[in-house]
């Protein structure tokens, strides 16, 4: 068996989470909650009348997205390669996911995905250099 490549697998942990950040804040705009309404109903005003929690997540996922998949105008630069810049990037986005109502499951995938990027960077992977390939049609 081939050996476990940490950040691989926490890029694709971290791109699920990301889709059900879109999808958990689309769904945020047809019924807005915040989470932790049950405590108080003081940030109420972040999820409706005006969408300000739900347009910061679908914001964040899409970027999330692009960052993870990567677009062409992403791939292969220092920040895309950065895993440094990925474990900054995480908690903002698994911040912001977890106030939503709809999008504490994508919370929690991104802490999951952190918690993996920090395995294999204290192992000592590397991101994905500039000349390798991002994506392989070898089976």
């Amino acid at each position: 068996m081939g050996k476990l490549i940490k950040n691989h697998w926490a890029r694709l942990i971290c791109l699920t989470a990301a889709i059900y950040q879109i999808a958990a804040a689309l769904e945020g705009f047809f019924w807005p909650k915040f989470f932790f309404d049950f405590y108080t109903k003081n940030f109420d005003k972040a999820v409706k009348p005006v969408p300000i929690l739900q347009t910061l997540n679908l914001l964040l996922g899409i970027i999330s997205v692009a960052y993870e998949w990567p677009l062409k105008y992403v791939a292969g630069t220092a920040i895309h390669r950065s895993m440094e810049v990925r474990m900054m990037w995480l908690p903002l986005a698994s911040l912001t996911s977890i106030l939503l109502y709809q999008a504490t499951n994508p919370a929690l995938y991104y802490l999951i995905g952190l918690a993996a990027y920090f395995w294999a960077y204290s192992e000592g992977e590397v991101g994905i250099s500039a000349d390798q390939p991002l994506a392989s049609n070898a089976c």
